[in-house]
C-alpha cells in the first residue's frame, strides 16, 4: 500500500476516532509550504512572486517552514509579473537552472503571458504557478471571502498561457504536491525546454500535506536528447567536401566549451558564420570568419548550409539558397514544431542539445583534416577580405555617428570601449547593435527573443545580475522598450536586492522598429514620404532619468556624441564603487 494511501487512511482514522493529534505531530505542513519545499529539492533557488488574496497558504507556508527550519527557495517580492518572468528568464541564461514564478490568479497570470511567450520562443524552462480563485463559497478553509473570489473565476484559466506552455495542470489534492512538482520540473527541463504552468486552488493549498515525500530525490528525470552519430558524420562529410559552406547561427553554441570549439572549427576550415538576427553570440564579433548579420553573398553561392538553432535563418522573400544546396538544421528542436508555419528546407535534421551537437561536429570534422583541399585556402583569403571589410565598415559607421543626435552604431562602439578588459554581459532590446561591440565570450550577448514581447531586457538583466553580482551587466534598450519594462518596478527591485546594473536608454522618441517596417514594405508609399508618419511617434518624451532617480539610481542624460565616453566611464565607476544601478539616457537619431 502506498504512503499517500496510508496517510489518507491515517487522517480518516484520526477524524473518526476524535483523537487529539495535532497536525505537527503527524509530520505535515500546509500544502502551500510543501510545494515550496519540494521546489527547493528540485534545485529551484528563487521564487519570483507577486502575491495576492490567493497567497495566504503560501505565505503561511513560508512562515511555517521558517519555524520548522525547512529549507526553501528564496522568495522575492516582484511588484509586477513582467519583472518576475524576465528575471527567471535571465537567471536561467546565467545558470542553466529553471526557476519558479508565482502570480495572483488569472489577473497575475495574464501579466505573465508575454514572459511565457518569450520564454517558449527562447527555449527557457520556467515553472509558472498562479493561484486559482477558491472553488467553494463556504464551509471549507480557504473558501471565497471577498468579491474578487467571484470576479477572478475563469472557465479555463490555463488558456491564458497554454499556447506558450509545454504542459499545464490544476492541483487537485495536497498529497499530489511532490509528484506534480517533479513532473512539472521534468517536462520544463526536457528538450525542447520551455515553460510549464500549474494552477493552485486556495483550498488545496490550505490543506495539510505530508512532509515525508518532500526531501527524497525527484521521481521523474528530464528527458535527454543525444547526438545521432551517423547524422553528425553525414553533416561532417557534407561540410568537409563543400566548396562554399555557410553556417547561420542565431542562438549561440550552448556552452563555453562549445563556443571555443566552434570558433576553432570555423577558423580551421574557413567557414563563414552569419549571426543573422542573433539572440545569443556564437562567434567572437571580431573573428575572421564572422560575417556579422549579413547573409549575402554567402547564402546565394553556398553549396552546404548549416542552420544552427535558428528559428528564421533567412528571409525567404529576400534570400534564395541554390536548389542543389544541402541544408542541415541542428538544435534541440531543429524544425521548431511549436510554430505552425516554418517552411525552411532541411535535407538533414539533427535533434540534439546545441552544445553537444557542436562538440560532436567539431570532433567528427577532425577525420577530414588530412584531406582538406586548396579550396579551403582559396576561400579563406576571400572570406577574410570580406569580413575585414564588413568589420571596418561597421567601425567607420560608428565613427560617422559621433554627432548630435548620435547613432546607435556610435553608442555601441563607445560601450565596447568602456567594457573592454572586464567580464560583461550586454543585452540589447532594440538598443545597441552587435556589430560595433568587441565581444569574445559565450554568454556575453543576448538580444530580445524573436517573439518580440517588449519590456524584456531590463528584468532579464536583473536575473543575470542576481546570479552573478560581480559581473557587469548592461541592458541597452529603446525608449519604448524601457517604458514597456515597467521601469518603476524594475528600479525598485534593483534597489531592494542591490543589483548594480548599467541601463542605457537609446531615446529617439518613436517606435523606430515600426518605422523601419513601414518603409521596408512601402518604400515609396505615402507613410514613407510623410514628415509625420502615423502611429510611430513617442513625443513628448519623458525624462527617464527622473524615473531612475525615484529609486536613488545614478543617472546621466547625453545628447552630444563627444560626451558619451565620459558618461559611460562615470556610470561604470559608480557601479564599481557604490554597487548601485546607473542609468544613462542617450538621445539618438531615428
Amino acid at each position: 500500500m502506498g504512503s499517500r494511501t496510508l496517510w489518507r487512511q491515517e487522517r480518516a482514522n484520526v477524524s473518526n476516532d476524535n483523537e487529539s493529534v495535532s497536525e505537527e505531530n503527524m509530520d505535515t505542513m500546509t500544502a502551500g509550504g510543501a510545494l515550496l519545499a519540494r521546489l527547493k529539492t528540485l534545485g529551484v533557488d528563487y521564487i519570483f512572486a507577486n502575491s495576492g488574496t490567493d497567497f495566504p497558504p503560501i505565505i503561511e507556508g513560508l512562515a511555517e517552514a521558517r519555524a520548522k527550519q525547512i529549507d526553501l527557495p528564496e522568495a522575492l517580492v516582484m511588484p509586477h509579473e513582467n519583472a518576475a518572468m524576465g528575471m527567471a528568464h535571465g537567471y536561467y541564461f546565467a545558470t542553466g537552472k529553471a526557476q519558479a514564478v508565482m502570480a495572483h490568479t488569472n489577473v497575475g497570470l495574464a501579466n505573465c503571458a508575454i514572459g511565457a511567450i518569450n520564454a517558449a520562443t527562447d527555449h527557457v524552462p520556467i515553472l509558472l504557478f498562479s493561484g486559482r480563485t477558491p472553488v467553494v463559497e463556504r464551509d471549507r478553509l480557504g473558501a471565497r471571502t471577498v468579491p474578487i473570489g467571484w470576479g477572478q473565476e475563469m472557465r479555463d484559466q490555463a488558456a491564458l498561457v497554454r499556447e506558450a506552455s509545454k504542459w499545464d495542470y490544476e492541483l487537485r489534492f495536497p498529497e499530489q504536491v511532490a509528484e506534480m512538482a517533479d513532473r512539472a520540473h521534468a517536462i520544463a527541463t526536457s528538450a525542447p525546454k520551455g515553460p510549464v504552468y500549474m494552477s493552485l486552488p486556495r483550498e488545496v493549498l490550505c490543506e495539510p500535506c505530508p512532509t515525508s515525500e518532500l526531501a527524497p530525490p525527484p521521481t521523474m528525470a528530464p528527458a535527454k536528447v543525444g547526438v545521432h552519430q551517423e547524422a553528425i558524420a553525414e553533416a561532417a562529410r557534407l561540410l568537409a567536401n563543400a566548396k562554399r559552406p555557410l553556417i547561420v547561427a542565431q542562438r549561440g553554441t550552448g556552452s563555453a566549451e562549445a563556443f571555443a570549439a566552434f570558433s576553432e572549427l570555423v577558423e580551421r576550415w574557413a567557414i563563414p558564420v552569419s549571426q543573422y538576427w542573433a539572440v545569443q553570440l556564437a562567434l567572437p564579433t571580431m573573428h575572421s570568419m564572422n560575417a556579422g548579420p549579413d547573409l549575402e553573398p554567402y547564402i546565394s553561392e553556398a553549396d552546404v548550409i548549416i542552420v544552427l538553432d535558428c528559428l528564421a535563418p533567412w528571409s525567404p522573400d529576400v534570400h534564395k539558397p541554390q536548389s542543389d544546396c544541402k541544408i542541415i538544421q541542428i538544435g534541440q528542436n531543429p524544425l521548431y514544431s511549436r510554430f505552425p508555419v516554418r517552411n525552411f528546407r532541411s535535407d538533414l535534421s539533427i535533434m540534439a542539445e546545441t552544445a553537444d551537437a557542436v562538440l560532436a561536429l567539431a570532433e567528427a570534422m577532425k577525420a577530414f583534416d588530412a584531406g582538406a583541399t586548396n579550396a579551403v585556402a582559396e576561400r579563406r583569403s576571400v572570406i577574410e577580405a570580406r569580413t575585414r571589410k564588413a568589420q571596418q565598415g561597421a567601425l567607420a559607421a560608428a565613427e560617422a555617428g559621433n554627432r548630435s543626435p548620435m547613432t546607435k552604431a556610435y553608442v555601441s562602439k563607445c560601450l565596447s570601449d568602456a567594457i573592454q578588459g572586464r567580464a560583461a554581459t550586454v543585452l540589447s532590446e532594440l538598443g545597441c547593435p552587435m556589430a560595433q561591440i568587441d565581444l569574445k565570450e559565450h554568454g556575453s550577448w543576448f538580444q530580445e527573443p524573436h517573439s518580440g514581447g517588449l519590456g524584456w531586457s531590463f528584468p532579464c538583466g536583473l536575473g543575470i545580475q542576481l546570479a552573478d553580482r560581480e559581473r557587469l551587466v548592461v541592458a541597452t534598450m529603446g525608449d519604448g522598450s524601457y517604458m514597456f519594462s515597467n521601469p518603476v518596478t524594475c528600479h525598485q527591485i534593483a534597489e531592494s536586492l542591490g543589483l548594480p546594473m548599467l541601463i542605457l536608454v537609446l531615446n529617439n522618441a518613436e517606435w523606430g522598429a515600426v518605422r523601419h517596417s513601414v518603409t521596408g514594405i512601402y518604400p515609396d508609399g505615402y507613410a514613407s514620404k510623410s514628415n509625420d508618419m502615423p502611429l510611430v511617434g513617442l513625443a513628448p518624451s519623458p525624462d527617464f532619468t527622473k524615473v531612475a532617480q525615484a529609486s536613488r539610481a545614478w543617472t546621466a542624460s547625453v545628447s552630444e556624441g563627444k560626451d558619451l565616453p565620459k558618461a559611460l566611464q562615470d556610470a561604470i565607476a559608480h557601479i564599481d564603487e557604490k554597487r548601485g544601478l546607473a542609468l544613462v539616457e542617450i538621445k539618438i537619431a531615428g
